[in-house]
């Protein structure tokens, strides 16, 4: 069983920054792909962007120039996966998932990830 904890998140102004942190277990096929959704009221979960345990990544074109997706692979049990969130929009709030997957990472489907956090909010007002 793979346990995703998220973290980071909260409530900001529209043009500021939020990073949030999901933390995983490495090692693990089941974790060779981290990704971030995000789900706002009223509409379906949307794939934000993703990074493979390589360091490949892919964004959404709603946050392409804004958002960036790292990861700290630096202790082998543990995987962390950021995401650096700047200039802000309205339109940005939402729920955020961290979930993890073992094939086609890049692209950000929800049904290719099998493993989810709990969710962490992110909240922009003007």
């Amino acid at each position: 069983q793979v346990q995703l904890v998220e973290s980071g998140g909260g409530s900001v102004q529209a043009g500021g920054s939020l990073r949030v942190s999901c933390v995983g277990p490495g090692d693990m096929p089941e974790t060779y792909c981290m990704g971030w959704f995000r789900q706002a009221l009223g509409k379906e979960r949307e794939g934000v962007a993703s990074i493979t345990i390589d360091g490949a990544t892919n964004y959404a074109d709603s946050v392409k120039g804004r958002f960036t997706i790292s990861q700290d692979n630096s202790k082998k049990s543990v995987r962390t996966v950021y995401l650096q969130m700047n200039s802000l929009k309205l339109e940005d709030t939402a729920m955020y998932y961290c979930a993890s997957g073992s094939v086609f990472c890049s692209r950000r489907r929800a049904p290719d990830f099998n493993y989810w956090g709990q969710g962490t909010q992110v909240t922009v007002s003007s």
